[in-house]
């Protein structure tokens, strides 16, 4: 019965942190395309798809080893790609991209 409830808790836990990466890194690639670069869009990573953010490693692997190892769970998602030299004002849109 406590693997029955166990799956349940990955399920719970799962489905909205994986839409949280997913809007999170479209966040940083949507402040990159105000900003100048289109880099992401160009690569079609402005999608709210989840797949075109999971990385295999980051997103499933290690996150399912910590929460059975600690019930703490840690993980990434593929980064979006931002061209620096395609933002308009260099070094202070660097930094709106990162707290997007």
């Amino acid at each position: 019965m406590s693997e029955f409830s166990t799956f349940h808790q990955i399920l719970i836990w799962s489905i909205p942190v994986l839409f949280a990466i997913t809007l999170h890194e479209v966040g940083h690639g949507w402040v990159a395309m105000l900003l100048g670069d289109p880099t992401a869009k160009d690569q079609g990573r402005l999608s709210i798809n989840p797949l075109k953010h999971i990385d295999p490693m980051g997103t499933v692997i290690v996150p399912l080893i910590m929460f059975f190892a600690s019930g703490f769970i840690f993980g990434w998602a593929k980064p979006v790609p931002v061209d620096w030299n395609r933002l308009k004002n260099t070094r202070r849109d660097i930094a709106l991209v990162a707290l997007a």
